[in-house]
């Protein structure tokens, strides 16, 4: 399974970035906001991100809400770097704008996926990725990674004739909050989580590693005497 890192903010993805486990970058305008950036220098942000990651798909979100007007700002968007990828909601609006991008070669991350029909519908239209929302099913009491398994499954039971030379559409596991999302996303089967860097350091700890680190300390310290 892929990583992506679920944020905006550059130290951290230059930190997971410098761990090479990091296959792509995801943002949004709420991501964005918690860095304290203005509208003025959120294009320059996003070269930035590029930069950092350069021949990693970065996903930047358009807030246009007709189809024209999402394509011409996820054209817009692919022009700032060649590894955008833009990011668009799934509505009826954005279906035939994903469509269109697609026969441009302008790779779309379809968001704010809750079940397999959107994830289907998308995927027809041409989304290079499909993000379903885990931790937001969770948010309500319902089971996220019952919907995710059912999207995984519904996806990867056909071809879509988009893509298909990059492997795609891809499943990015997203909105997701703790190491079990992401252990149960790859047992589904997912091709990506997004992770949020926070839960991204959760998921290389473990207490009986720190237990056993500490054991093999103070063992060594026998050896050497530095406890004396």
């Amino acid at each position: 399974m892929k990583f992506f890192i679920d944020t905006a903010d550059l130290d951290d993805i230059r930190e997971a970035a410098s761990w090479g486990i990091l296959s792509g970058v995801t943002t949004n305008p709420s991501l964005y906001a918690k860095t304290g950036g203005k509208l003025a220098d959120f294009e320059d942000h996003m070269v930035k991100i590029c930069h950092i990651c350069e021949g990693l798909p970065v996903s930047a979100e358009s807030t246009a809400e007709t189809t024209e007007g999402m394509i011409a700002e996820a054209e817009h968007l692919a022009s700032l770097a060649p590894n955008i990828v833009v990011k668009l909601p799934v509505t009826e609006q954005s279906l035939p704008a994903i469509h269109h991008l697609a026969q441009e070669g302008i790779r779309v991350n379809m968001t704010l996926v809750f079940s397999a029909t959107q994830a289907l519908l998308g995927a027809r239209a041409g989304a290079r990725y499909i993000s379903p929302f885990v931790g937001r099913f969770d948010d309500i009491g319902d089971e996220g990674l019952d919907h995710l398994a059912e999207m995984v499954t519904a996806v990867h039971n056909f071809r879509y004739g988009y893509w298909d030379e990059e492997g795609g559409p891809e499943i990015i596991t997203a909105s997701v909050r703790t190491p079990h999302h992401v252990t149960q996303a790859a047992l589904l089967g997912a091709d990506i989580a997004t992770v949020p860097f926070g839960a991204l350091r959760k998921c290389v700890h473990h207490p009986l590693t720190d237990r056993g680190l500490e054991l093999f300390a103070a063992d060594w310290a026998k050896v050497t005497g530095e406890n004396k």
